[in-house]
C-alpha cells in the first residue's frame, strides 16, 4: 500500500513533501516507492520514462542526495540528455548514442543532489533534443511520449517525458533543459511552470561551455512557483572555472523573493509575428491578453508594443538557425570517435536529424563569424528593450498542442527547410531567449476549447530571474486553479 492516498499525493508539491520528510511523517523510501508505483502504472500510457533506477527505489540515498537540502527525499526524473549522473546510462534519444554510460556527475546534477532531490530514473527526450515532439526510434521500434491531457497529443519537448510525469502527478517536479524552448514548451503544453534562466546562471555540463553552446541551459518543470524557486536556490551554484560568463550568485533567495511583490512594473505585451510566418493562434493570443488584464489588476502597467521595437528579426533568425543547423556538424566528430562511417551514421539517425547533419555542411567559417556578429547585435537590442520595460508578456507558443508524432516529429520524411521553418514559426516566442540569453518563464493560463493547456510567457532582462518568479507568484495567487490542474491520465484516476 502507498504511504499516502493518491489524492493526498497529488495535492503535495515538492516543498510540501520535503516538509513532511523533515517532520518525520514520511520517509524518502516511502516517497520513492510511491512515485515508482505511479510511474509503473501510468508509463504504459504515457511512455515518458525510459528507466526506473532499481537501486534508488530500494535505497533513495544511493546517489547521496544531501540530507540537509531543502527538498531532501523528493523524487525526480533525470532528462535523458545533456547533464548526467555518474554511473548511469544516457541515450540522448538516439540509436547513435544509445547505451552511453556517464563517467562523471555534471554540476547541475550535483546541484539537484545538494537540494536533496532523489533521481528516480530517466525521462524521454527526442533525438538530441532537436524538436518539441518527444518521439524516439531504436531498432525500428518507435516510442511516442504522450500528453496526460489527451493521449493523441504531444506533451511537448524536448523535456517531454519529464513534463508528462509531472503533469500526471507521478512526481512533483523533474529535470528539463532548454535550447529553443525545451523547458517552457512542455510546461505550456502540460499546464506546468518552466523557467529558462539567463545564460550563465546555471552550470553547463563538464564537456560544454557557453562559448561553444550558448543556447542551452538546464532547469526543471514543476507544478508550483515555490518549487521552481526552491530548486533554483540550489541549481544556480557554479563551480569555480565552470562558466565563461561570470554572473556571481543570485542576490538573496528565490524562495524569499516570491514572498514579496515586485512593485509596480512596466510590462510590454506582444502577440505578433516576431519575424515569422503566420499569426499566433487566436485562443493563445486571447489568453495572453487575459493575463495582461490580471497583471493590470494587481498594479502593473501594460503596454502593447510593435514587434519592430524589440529587435532586428531577420538578424536574430539568421543567427539562431545558423547555430541550430550548423552545430549538427558535431556528428562528424562523434562518429569518428565511435569508428562509425557516414553510411552507418545515416542508419542510426532519425530522418530529420540526418537532414540537419547534411545541411550543416553548407556553412563555413564566414557564416560562423556572421552568426556571432548577429548574436551581438540582437543581444544588445534586447538589452536596450529591457532598459525601457521591466518585463515582456507573450505567448509561450504560437500554436496550440499538436498531435503526437505529428508535424514537428524528427521521423518525418520531408525536406529540412520547410520543417525548420515550421518549427521556428511555432517557437517564435521561445527561441529568441536562447539566442540572446535573457531569462523567461512559462506559466499555465487555463485551457483552450479542446480542454488542453495554454501557456503564457514572461521575459525579463539578463539576470532578472527573481522578478520573473515574483510575477509568476502573483499570477499563481490570482488564478490558483490554473496551477496543478488534474488531467484525465493521472495518479488519482486509477487504471
Amino acid at each position: 500500500m502507498p504511504a499516502m492516498s493518491w489524492e493526498a499525493w497529488a495535492r503535495h508539491d515538492a516543498t510540501a513533501l520535503a516538509e513532511r520528510v523533515r517532520k518525520g511523517e514520511l520517509t524518502p523510501a516511502e516517497l520513492a516507492a510511491q512515485a515508482s508505483e505511479a510511474a509503473t502504472r501510468l508509463n504504459p500510457k504515457l511512455q515518458g520514462v525510459i528507466e526506473l533506477f532499481a537501486d534508488t527505489a530500494g535505497n533513495p540515498d544511493t546517489d547521496r542526495p544531501a540530507r540537509d537540502g531543502a527538498l531532501y527525499g523528493v523524487p525526480m526524473f533525470l532528462k535523458d540528455l545533456g547533464s548526467g549522473l555518474a554511473g548511469r546510462m544516457q541515450d540522448s534519444g538516439s540509436a547513435f548514442t544509445r547505451g552511453t554510460r556517464i563517467d562523471a556527475t555534471d554540476p547541475s546534477i550535483g546541484n539537484f543532489l545538494r537540494a536533496g532531490l532523489v533521481p528516480l530514473g530517466r525521462s524521454t527526450t527526442p533525438e538530441f533534443g532537436m524538436t518539441f515532439d518527444t518521439v524516439t526510434e531504436y531498432d525500428g521500434e518507435v516510442t511516442v511520449t504522450r500528453s496526460p491531457w489527451n493521449l493523441d497529443r504531444t506533451p511537448g519537448g524536448s523535456s517531454g517525458g519529464s513534463a508528462a510525469m509531472v503533469a500526471a502527478g507521478v512526481v512533483p517536479l523533474s529535470m528539463s533543459s532548454d535550447g529553443g524552448g525545451s523547458t517552457r514548451i512542455p510546461a505550456s503544453f502540460c499546464g506546468l511552470v518552466g523557467l529558462k534562466a539567463s545564460r550563465g546562471r546555471v552550470p553547463q555540463p563538464l564537456g560544454r561551455n557557453e562559448y561553444v553552446t550558448r543556447i542551452s541551459i538546464d532547469g526543471v518543470v514543476s507544478r508550483s512557483v515555490r518549487d521552481t524557486a526552491a530548486v533554483y536556490d540550489y541549481l544556480t551554484r557554479i563551480p569555480t572555472g565552470g562558466s565563461f560568463i561570470r554572473m556571481g550568485p543570485p542576490e538573496g533567495s528565490y524562495r524569499e523573493a516570491i514572498t514579496r511583490p515586485p512593485g509596480r512594473l512596466r510590462i510590454a505585451l506582444s502577440t505578433g509575428r516576431w519575424g515569422r510566418d503566420g499569426d499566433t493562434d487566436p485562443q493563445v493570443a486571447a489568453r495572453v491578453h487575459e493575463v495582461a488584464r490580471l497583471l493590470e489588476s494587481v498594479g502593473h502597467a501594460i503596454e502593447e508594443v510593435d514587434d519592430a521595437t524589440i529587435c532586428d528579426w531577420p538578424t536574430l533568425w539568421s543567427a539562431y538557425v545558423t547555430q541550430w543547423v550548423g552545430s549538427r556538424a558535431m556528428f562528424t566528430l562523434m562518429a569518428a570517435d565511435k569508428g562509425i562511417g557516414r553510411q552507418q551514421l545515416q542508419t542510426l539517425l532519425n530522418p530529420m536529424t540526418w537532414r540537419h547533419y547534411l545541411a550543416s555542411e553548407r556553412y563555413d567559417k564566414f557564416d560562423l563569424l556572421r552568426m556571432m556578429n548577429a548574436n551581438n547585435t540582437v543581444t544588445r537590442q534586447w538589452g536596450a528593450f529591457f532598459d525601457r520595460y521591466d518585463a515582456l508578456l507573450t505567448p509561450t507558443l504560437a500554436v496550440r498542442v499538436p498531435l503526437a508524432n505529428g508535424p514537428y516529429s524528427l521521423l518525418r520524411d520531408e525536406e529540412l527547410d520547410p520543417w525548420v521553418g515550421r518549427l521556428a514559426d511555432a517557437c517564435r516566442y521561445t527561441m529568441p531567449g536562447n539566442e540572446t540569453g535573457h531569462p523567461a518563464i512559462s506559466l499555465p493560463a487555463g485551457f483552450d476549447t479542446d480542454d488542453l493547456p495554454i501557456g503564457v510567457q514572461l521575459h525579463a532582462a539578463f539576470g532578472a530571474e527573481a522578478r520573473l518568479l515574483q510575477l509568476a507568484a502573483q499570477v499563481e495567487q490570482a488564478r490558483p486553479g490554473w496551477f496543478g490542474a488534474v488531467p484525465p491520465v493521472h495518479v488519482t484516476a486509477g487504471d
